[in-house]
């Protein structure tokens, strides 16, 4: 086992984008899991898709594009202060963070095997109430990042920091469905009946 944490911690150290894609494919299902629980979901109850399909997407798209990006920021800011800090924060609510939540609110549904037009209709729905939460949430998180987080460790650091955001987002996806639903069941409900016109 020790031999085995040595070789990791090897390659992580020669692969750093490696080293983010381990922390979002146990963080952002677990994400799922706590919203699902906070839900009263249980074991036997979960939705464990969901889990394959977040641990798929954080993996995969989210630690790649956001490893990028913050290399791509380090090296445009290289400064460490807490004042360029806060301008990397606001800019990448600007710059990235539009790309990342429009990713995930077009990507996700396609996941779940709905179309394109649903995929659409999804960004353009929710992106602007999520967007609003993320610009008084990341500059925060991404302040801390940039000033006191080595370059090294700044997608895990941020990955932490995705748990919490993780779980707002499975969170607003479940509750926007479940309105959804309530809504045709009472658009049918209050439907009148055909008339013998109409038949």
């Amino acid at each position: 086992m020790s031999v085995f944490m040595k070789n990791l911690k090897l390659v992580t150290s020669q692969y750093p984008v490696l080293r983010g894609m381990l922390a979002y494919s146990v963080i952002w299902p677990t994400a799922v899991i706590v919203q699902q629980t906070i839900a009263g979901k249980r074991w036997d109850t979960y939705d464990y898709k969901k889990c394959v399909r977040f641990c798929l997407y954080g993996t995969f798209f989210v630690a790649p594009t956001l490893y990028m990006w913050v290399r791509f920021s380090s090296r445009i800011w290289p400064a460490t202060g807490l004042r360029t800090a806060a301008k990397k924060a606001v800019i990448e609510q600007f710059t990235y963070g539009p790309f990342a939540q429009s990713s995930f609110l077009f990507i996700m549904p396609l996941l779940e095997g709905r179309s394109v037009k649903e995929a659409v209709e999804d960004v353009r729905l929710k992106l602007p109430p999520t967007w609003k939460v993320a610009v008084c949430f990341w500059p925060v998180i991404q302040t801390i990042n940039f000033t006191y987080v080595p370059e090294r460790n700044r997608v895990p650091f941020v990955a932490a920091g995705s748990l919490v955001w993780t779980i707002f987002l499975a969170y607003m996806n479940q509750f926007d469905k479940e309105k959804i639903k309530a809504r045709k069941a009472k658009n049918k409900a209050v439907q009148p009946p055909p008339t013998e016109s109409s038949r």
